[in-house]
């Protein structure tokens, strides 16, 4: 991992990327978005990841994150990647998925290519994570995360998309709870 991109600080409030191999467009289905929102949901209430903004995609996901106390954020991220690696190759083999043979042919062959000795490699090396240590640097990632999927077409509002914290921001209760960090 590069020397840029490591959870130095941890008491940060780091914004980080999570991206699917070869930015292929797996998380278009609600059932792999719902891995997505359940795993983070398990994270949150067991493993000390505090959740400040999210936006999943269709290829990646954005979030502004953070840690409990004695807890490190880059080994919860790893956690997190793993399973949720684990979780969606079950999902795409289990549910009627018309792309099924390419997807999995397209994961193992990522797998192929390093030496960990997986079937499957679903995400991407690292996270990017980015302290945000500024409150204008948090208002711009803030801004960033939730206006993805208009700029995407996805939506006109950034509060309508439902795999978006966007929402919580406007005091109503979204999919998944977040700590406003503003």
């Amino acid at each position: 991992m590069s020397e840029k991109y490591k959870v130095r600080n941890r008491e940060g409030i780091y914004f980080i990327t999570i991206t699917v191999i070869d930015c292929v467009d797996l998380l278009t289905r609600k059932q792999y978005k719902d891995v997505i929102i359940d795993s983070l949901k398990y994270c949150k209430e067991q493993k000390g990841l505090i959740v400040h903004a999210f936006v999943i995609m269709s290829n990646h996901m954005h979030l502004i994150v953070s840690a409990k106390e004695a807890v490190k954020l880059q080994d919860v991220i790893r956690d997190f990647k793993k399973f949720t690696s684990k979780k969606l190759i079950e999902a795409i083999e289990h549910i009627n998925e018309s792309r099924r043979e390419w997807l999995l042919k397209k994961f193992a062959f990522a797998a192929q290519r390093i030496k960990r000795g997986v079937n499957y490699k679903l995400w991407q090396d690292g996270f990017h994570p980015i302290e945000l240590q500024t409150g204008e640097m948090v208002m711009q990632k803030l801004e960033y995360i939730h206006n993805n999927p208009v700029e995407a077409g996805i939506v006109n509002e950034q509060e309508h998309y439902v795999y978006s914290s966007a929402v919580n921001y406007t005091a109503k209760n979204g999919i998944l709870d977040v700590e406003f960090v503003v």
